[in-house]
């Protein structure tokens, strides 16, 4: 492994805990801290950074030097790989869903932030249609493009397999063995599975789904087989990338009471949820919640393009 490599993987990434105060907590007496892994990096943050880790001492074990994953037009991992094959000297392959794209790529990339900083980080974009799209695991289908693109490692779409468990495993510490409830947002399943691995016997784990359904279960039993957690499936505001002004009230409240960000895709989502749940007194009084802050910042730049398109309310940054 070359200095270049060694000096990003090898970085103690310990993210803090950082104590939510607002008056709800207090009237319903509980505690609530945020584990803030959204300061790792500002692009490879949280758990992008948790799932490629691994994947990338894989990678460089392999003697590989170009990274191909999958992902939407939108996509918090795409931005990742992108940035972090940049700093460690790789070459990156990005096979996103959308073949419309490609026909005014020029305008595309200027108007789509996500885009732009994975080219802008040298990723070769490629635009498949959705069918192709949903081959993606298929084996005659990545022949194909290493028939097109050469050898390369392969990062599944959202970076989740055994080694992204390994390194969301990491996540939690020692020291939150104090919390009775562990909280984070799901997209592919993979961060909460590592997550529920390393919690304490003693503690609860509680999944926000991004998407609609409870489809999550299955994959989450693929990776652990412990059984203290739960799927919280009633605050995806109509699944992925869909939202209402409500949740994005939310966001920009809350940024302001707590100086926190949050993204409306995922984190914004849980946290409107983990709220509502301490109203409805879900938890005992006295209880101790840790919520995973797992990045995805980034991807509030497009956000707010479309909501501007409609005239609505926008994020707000700190």
């Amino acid at each position: 492994m070359s200095a270049k490599e060694n000096s990003f993987l090898n970085q103690d990434f310990k993210s803090r805990n950082q104590e939510i105060i607002l008056p709800i907590l207090k009237e319903k007496q509980i505690s609530l801290f945020i584990k803030r892994e959204d300061l790792i990096h500002p692009f490879v943050s949280g758990n992008k950074f948790r799932k490629l880790k691994y994947n990338l001492f894989e990678a460089v074990s392999q003697k590989k030097n170009t990274l191909l994953t999958f992902g939407g037009a939108y996509s918090n991992h795409i931005v990742a790989t992108a940035v972090v094959s940049k700093l460690m000297g790789l070459n990156s392959i990005g096979i996103i869903r959308g073949e419309e794209l490609a026909s005014d790529l020029k305008k595309n990339l200027k108007n789509n932030a996500t885009l732009k900083k994975a080219d802008q980080n040298g990723m070769t974009l490629e635009f498949v249609s959705r069918e192709q799209y949903r081959e993606k695991t298929d084996k005659d289908f990545i022949k194909k493009l290493k028939e097109k693109f050469g050898d390369f490692y392969l990062v599944p779409e959202g970076g989740t397999n055994d080694l992204a468990i390994k390194g969301c495993e990491e996540i939690l510490t020692k020291e939150d063995a104090e919390f009775n409830y562990i909280c984070a947002a799901m997209g592919t399943g993979g961060t909460i599975s590592g997550i529920i691995n390393s919690a304490c016997k003693h503690q609860n784990v509680l999944g926000f789904p991004a998407l609609k359904g409870n489809f999550l279960v299955d994959e989450i039993n693929r990776f652990t087989k412990k059984n203290n957690w739960k799927l919280i499936t009633n605050y995806h505001f109509g699944g992925y990338a869909k939202y209402k002004r409500e949740l994005i009230g939310f966001i920009n409240d809350f940024i302001e009471a707590t100086q926190i960000p949050l993204d409306p895709i995922y984190t914004g989502k849980m946290m409107f949820g983990v709220i509502d749940l301490i109203k409805q007194d879900y938890f005992a009084k006295g209880t101790k919640i840790l919520v995973i802050h797992t990045g995805g910042l980034q991807g509030i730049e497009g956000f707010n393009a479309k909501l501007k398109q409609k005239n609505e309310e926008i994020i707000k940054s700190l």
